[in-house]
């Protein structure tokens, strides 16, 4: 007698789906390392001045619910408010996506400053500071200067942009321009 096999299925996990955050264009590029507070306005590509980050408030029970944080309340010190907060930012040509929590102290990122995490001159990593007592935290790994906090990272995808119709001069394939993509953001899976 054969048994048939149900094929593996993952579980649905609620708060991992991707979250559209913007276009590439409206994050304008944090170039210098250690200089600048990230919330802080900036000119960006299309010659508007807008804050140097993104800060979203994503329930990690529905995605939907999401809603973007402006202003003044981006960089609060509230660490309740701050739970389901990321902070979404370009730093050296690079879209990067963490918790706007501190761990250590639990004061908002947005008013941290991106720096470059070098060894003898060569640039191996990008890191945040927090200002409220100068920790770092690694932008890629999450891992601290100092103890065993760590700062957690959002999965970041860049995918293309669809020219309308109108564009296209009557093409029937869709063009996409390399320049600007979409930014599209989720909480990192849990593995096992």
């Amino acid at each position: 007698m054969t048994i048939p096999l149900a094929p593996f299925v993952a579980p649905s996990q609620t708060g991992n789906n991707w979250f559209f955050a913007g276009l590439t264009s409206s994050f304008p590029n944090l170039i210098e390392s250690g200089a600048d507070v990230i919330r802080e306005p900036r000119v960006c590509e299309n010659g508007e001045s807008v804050p140097g980050c993104k800060v979203f408030n994503i329930p990690a029970d529905d995605v939907s619910q999401a809603r973007q944080v402006e202003g003044k309340e981006m960089s609060l010190y509230n660490g309740a408010a701050l739970q389901d907060q990321v902070l979404i930012f370009q730093y050296k040509g690079k879209i990067h996506a963490v918790d706007n929590k501190c761990p250590h102290s639990a004061f908002p990122l947005a008013n941290g400053i991106p720096f470059d995490i070098e060894d003898f001159g060569v640039v191996l990593s990008a890191g945040i500071t927090c200002p409220k007592h100068g920790w770092s935290f690694d932008l890629f790994t999450g891992i601290a200067d100092r103890s065993n906090y760590k700062l957690r990272t959002w999965e970041v995808q860049l995918r293309p942009v669809e020219k309308s119709e109108t564009d296209q001069g009557g093409d029937e394939n869709p063009k996409t321009n390399e320049d600007i993509q979409e930014v599209w953001v989720r909480r990192k899976q849990r593995i096992g």
